[in-house]
């Protein structure tokens, strides 16, 4: 088994990036990933990535790839059960038993949002259901959706969106947890309607999402007509295989510091993964190439 000076965990838009910048810096490299791309794949449309105006979630993965396979970055496919400390290096096992072994590791394995796991959310997910309000809301410009939450992530969702839209159902399970700011900003607009105590039931529509059923905790039902339901309801950072080894904050994503450097030297974390607020693929590619050149400085000090 031949030491690597690098792994890179994830291929999604920090994984990628951060893979560019090793190969470009002349490191040994190897990327493991279940995915090219990541949530990115299934992304309807993209509006925000600079230079590129509006492109598809699979079109900025493809033109990603491309750029690594011009680079010959060697890209192996597999779910990584457990990263490692041995000796001065690094272990990454996969689920099929592989082991690789490495000087320094970038963790950018990314994210999964966390769904309502009702009838037709599969369904109609990028067709009306939609988990990045900041990403799909002006697909949505003029109509009536529905935002799905209580907390920060669903405030930020109704306070994005509520200028393009026509008017906006919060439907909340228990309270508004939300920052005080954002709630006063919600509450004060005629265009939201807060639905209090009232969890989904079912998805449905014809080609694309035309109405979403909820229910109270007292068994009354309402159905709203909505073009698109936006589900906030928070991500699930991809950290098993990291537990006991990096500090995870509350909310379980890895702890970095503006270097993407985490809890142990040689082992970074760039993307969704981490502590880092903004959870989007421009702000995730950013820290990708930052953690790439911090990786690179701590092993131009290795013997």
């Amino acid at each position: 088994m031949s030491l690597l000076d690098l792994i890179v965990i994830g291929a999604g838009p920090a994984g990628m990036t951060a893979a560019i910048y090793a190969k470009r810096k002349g490191l040994s490299l190897l990327v493991i990933t279940d995915s090219v791309g990541g949530q990115v794949s299934s992304t309807g449309r993209v509006e925000n990535y600079p230079g590129l105006g509006g492109v598809t979630g699979p079109q900025l993965v493809s033109a990603m790839k491309k750029q690594l396979e011009g680079l010959s970055v060697d890209i192996k496919l597999g779910r990584v059960s457990k990263l490692e400390k041995i000796g001065d290096n690094f272990r990454v096992t996969t689920a099929g038993g592989n082991a690789y072994d490495a000087r320094a590791v970038i963790i950018a394995s990314g994210s999964h949002w966390r769904e309502l796991g009702v009838p037709g959310e599969k369904e109609y997910k990028n067709r009306g259901v939609s988990y990045c309000a900041t990403c799909d809301g002006p697909l949505f410009a003029g109509m009536d959706v529905a935002v799905v939450g209580g907390g920060n992530s669903a405030a930020e969702a109704v306070l994005d969106i509520i200028n393009m839209v026509s008017k906006v159902y919060l439907v909340v399970r228990s309270t508004l947890k939300a920052d005080k700011v954002m709630v006063d900003r919600i509450m004060a607009s005629d265009k939201v309607t807060v639905l209090t105590g009232y969890t989904v039931e079912r998805i449905h529509g014809n080609d694309f999402v035309e109405h979403l059923d909820i229910i109270s905790k007292d068994g009354e039902r309402k159905t709203l007509n909505v073009g698109g339901v936006f589900v906030e309801i928070g991500l699930s950072p991809n950290v098993n295989f990291a537990r006991g080894l990096v500090q995870l904050n509350d909310r379980g994503e890895i702890a970095v510091d503006g270097y993407c450097r985490t809890s142990v030297p040689g082992v970074f974390a760039a993307g969704d993964v981490t502590s880092v607020p903004q959870k989007q693929i421009v702000v995730a590619a950013g820290e990708g190439a930052k953690a790439a050149m911090s990786a690179y400085a701590y092993l131009s000090t290795q013997k």
